[in-house]
């Protein structure tokens, strides 16, 4: 029973909040709904222009330490860094939705191809994903960028190209498994075309092992781009994105610390939530790693 100040409701009453926020991702899920809801009403959200300078308003402080009309306070031109911020969580939307369901497409389809058909088939494509993941990429999308111009179509090439070689090999561990069943047997035997077992019979079974790659590995594809743009190999300026936001302030981070701080805050929270949640994807997925039901 509880006494007559509660305590023992109290602890009862934390303890079910604190096994809540165990069980389900609720905070991760906060962040990136709102980085869905910003990023896609960018242009209704944002309250400026994020390519409008500003020169009386170069550096301005966050509203919170002079009053600044900037929220977020203003870069080294005087934009605003809250519109700014807002517009960057456009790209990462991107890579998130573009870049990983993309690489995930081609990853996939070349697993199921290389596990059912073995063989020469199966060598050649394992090869390549091993000389692939052999290969720097940084160094290749450096060479791109100055052979071909930083762009955000290129932007969004190399991120495809650095998503699709984790979903070969586990997609392609899980197809050689699923292909000796014994209702692909019976699908065999009833004549059923390669097309129709691949992507009807065996395609569902790896569904799971796809699930938590992605989720794993969008956080990395994110922090790849950022990485780009900081290095001057990404999104070009002005258009914003956290990357080249971080960047562009390094220079000032004694008087302007607010331009690479806020930006970097938001890579920050968007990475570790889709870490988190794809921890959460994969522990729930496997039951071997169920430790909260």
């Amino acid at each position: 029973m509880a006494d007559t100040n509660g305590n023992a409701y109290q602890r009862s009453a934390l303890s079910q909040t604190w096994w809540f926020l165990r069980r389900w991702p609720v905070l991760p899920l906060v962040i990136l709904s709102v980085l869905v809801i910003v990023g896609a009403g960018a242009p209704w959200i944002a309250p400026n222009d994020p390519l409008k300078q500003s020169l009386p308003l170069r550096s301005a402080k966050p509203f919170f330490q002079d009053g600044s009309p900037y929220l977020l306070g203003g870069d080294h031109v005087g934009r605003d860094v809250f519109t700014r911020g807002i517009y960057g969580a456009r790209i990462s939307l991107t890579v998130m939705i573009v870049a990983m369901t993309t690489g995930m497409i081609i990853g996939t389809t070349l697993g199921l191809v290389s596990g059912y058909a073995g063989g020469v088939v199966d060598e050649v494509i394992t090869r390549i994903v091993d000389v692939w993941l052999g290969f720097p990429f940084l160094l290749l999308a450096l060479v791109v960028a100055i052979t071909v111009g930083a762009s955000f179509t290129v932007v969004m090439f190399l991120m495809v190209l650095l998503a699709w070689s984790g979903f070969v090999r586990n997609v392609r561990a899980d197809v050689l498994l699923l292909k000796e069943s014994d209702y692909v047997a019976s699908a065999k035997i009833a004549g059923a075309s390669t097309s129709r077992i691949l992507f009807r019979h065996i395609l569902p079974g790896t569904v799971g092992t796809v699930t938590v790659i992605a989720s794993l590995s969008v956080g990395s594809l994110i922090l790849a781009e950022a990485t780009l743009s900081f290095l001057g190999a990404g999104i070009p300026s002005p258009t914003p994105s956290w990357g080249n936001m971080v960047a562009e302030g390094r220079d000032y981070l004694q008087t302007a610390w607010w331009t690479s701080a806020f930006p970097g805050t938001a890579l920050f929270l968007t990475v570790m939530s889709l870490n988190f949640l794809g921890d959460w994807v994969r522990d729930r997925l496997d039951p071997k790693l169920r430790q909260l039901d």
